[in-house]
């Protein structure tokens, strides 16, 4: 069944970010590669930077992908809601990926002022993707907040260590059991994409991981097998782990030799 968010039905369960690859000719065929059919967009970084912005925005139509603005390097409440805001306009989109960083170092978000930030910003009619941690508290406020999908992170941010704490994510798949849920951060392996999906999340967003590899667009291609394999092994129904062996070949109608 393909992922629906917002009412969207999208293409591919990968979500590509657009940021670090070494020039435009790389990333359209990375995100080509990929199969993704939306990828992030920081307002500050192809907005502010003298013009070249222009030039992305054309790119990005001739891929013809669902663009997902963010509010990258956003600290407080009101600079994400200004940011948001300036997004709609520049992109006409109401779709908001929502960043608001409590922690320099670990980029963690203020998840205080995400649920704030989030609240006003679906009241002013946007659809907001939240960048999240694996908290449950956190994301039944950000529901009640009118988030219809959350977007927890798996590790920091361009720490490329996958999965870090496997049980919290089973535990928050199994808690919003109803809602999307994107992985989004810290995947730096598509073995990382794998295992994720194969918990049953929706989708996974990433960018450093292929943008910053020896091969851009090969690295895309391997994560969109990854993701499609890990949904299908979740869907298969996989075997739980076993604490003792089980043999696979039967013991009755063997024959006996003396």
């Amino acid at each position: 069944m393909p992922l629906t968010v917002y009412g969207t039905e999208l293409s591919s369960r990968l979500l590509l970010g657009t940021a670090q690859y070494p020039s435009p000719a790389i990333l359209a065929e990375a995100v080509k590669a990929s199969g993704a059919g939306v990828v992030t967009v920081s307002l500050r970084r192809e907005g502010l930077d003298g013009g070249s912005g222009g030039g992305f925005w054309s790119l990005i139509r001739q891929l013809g992908v669902r663009v997902l603005p963010n509010t990258a390097g956003c600290h407080t409440v009101k600079e994400a809601v200004t940011t948001a805001r300036m997004a709609r306009e520049v992109f006409g989109t109401n779709w908001i990926k929502l960043e608001v960083i409590g922690h320099h170092d670990t980029l963690q978000p203020d998840v205080f002022g995400l649920v704030e930030a989030a609240r006003i910003l679906a009241d002013d009619g946007f659809a907001v993707f939240p960048y999240t941690t694996e908290d449950l508290v956190v994301g039944e406020r950000l529901i009640e907040a009118g988030c219809e999908v959350l977007m927890p992170w798996c590790a920091p941010i361009g720490s490329a260590k996958g999965p870090v704490n496997i049980d919290a994510l089973r535990a928050y798949r199994a808690h919003f059991a109803d809602t999307p849920l994107i992985v989004d951060a810290g995947l730096g392996r598509p073995s990382h994409a794998a295992a994720v999906m194969e918990l049953g999340f929706d989708g996974v967003l990433l960018n450093t991981a292929v943008a910053k590899a020896g091969d851009p667009v090969m690295m895309a291609a391997a994560f969109a097998q990854a993701v499609e394999a890990g949904c299908g092994a979740f869907e298969a129904g996989p075997l739980e782990p076993r604490d003792m062996a089980v043999p696979s070949t039967p013991i009755i109608g063997k024959a006996v030799f003396s």
